[in-house]
């Protein structure tokens, strides 16, 4: 079976949001650049798409141009295992971009990242509707700023003020 690609369309820095992505991750690198040549529709030479790695999983940036943005109908969900990594990874991709609701971001690129940790999954899925309501009450009150994990374990323990 063919691998699924998900094809990122930028307007114009598809190279330089590969490299900032890759720069982030364990496991990333950029594979291959192609630019466009003569009778093209970008300028001959300039970079048409950037063929790149990000945890080991592969994705194209397409310098397509400004009519197709970027929606937070789709965005990218990282899970940390530490309040470290969620804020290490928060900072950066928010950096020139702009903070959102319940640990999501949108960074310089217009792409939509939602930062979390890996606990939270295990957390609202818990058979206890109690801890559930909880937690869930609790990443609903985040806005503009990272995931407070110690803040999220104590609601979901039902210790928190």
């Amino acid at each position: 079976m063919q691998p699924l690609i998900p094809n990122l369309w930028f307007d114009g820095d598809a190279e330089d949001a590969a490299t900032f992505y890759c720069s982030l991750f364990d496991d990333s690198r950029i594979i291959a650049v192609a630019r466009y040549g003569p009778n093209t529709p970008g300028p001959e030479g300039s970079v048409m798409s950037v063929e790149f790695e990000l945890l080991g999983r592969r994705f194209v940036g397409i310098n397509g141009g400004p009519q197709f943005p970027f929606t937070e109908a789709v965005s990218f969900e990282v899970r940390c295992d530490t309040q470290e990594e969620i804020d290490r990874l928060w900072a950066a991709l928010v950096e020139g971009g702009k903070p959102g609701p319940c640990g999501w971001l949108t960074d310089r690129y217009g792409l939509s990242w939602q930062i979390s940790s890996s606990e939270l999954v295990e957390m609202i899925t818990d058979p206890d509707q109690e801890k559930v309501n909880r937690v869930t009450q609790a990443f609903l009150q985040v806005n503009g700023e990272p995931f407070d994990l110690a803040a999220l374990r104590a609601a979901f323990a039902g210790t928190a003020r």
